[in-house]
């Protein structure tokens, strides 16, 4: 991941940053631009948001088996 950062930056220097500015301005306009990004922020936390249910989602299902696996063991234990 860093390596991948140090490159992007290493392409991309201040005065492209500046030049993809203003091109967004002129494109989009100022009224349009805390529109987007809004948009924006919002995308991204629906993002976060599933990942983290998927993950929970993934964290109960590994102890629900790890729990049946295991009543499994000790009903075997028992017989």
């Amino acid at each position: 991941m860093n390596t991948l950062l140090t490159i992007l930056l290493g392409i991309i220097g201040g005065p492209e940053l500046i030049i993809i500015a203003i091109i967004i301005l002129v494109l989009f306009g100022g009224r349009k631009i805390p529109e987007l990004m809004r948009g924006l922020g919002k995308g991204v936390k629906e993002f976060k948001d599933a990942s983290n249910e998927t993950t929970e989602t993934f964290k109960k299902e590994r102890e629900d088996l790890e729990n049946s696996v295991n009543d499994k063991s000790d009903k075997d234990k028992k017989s």
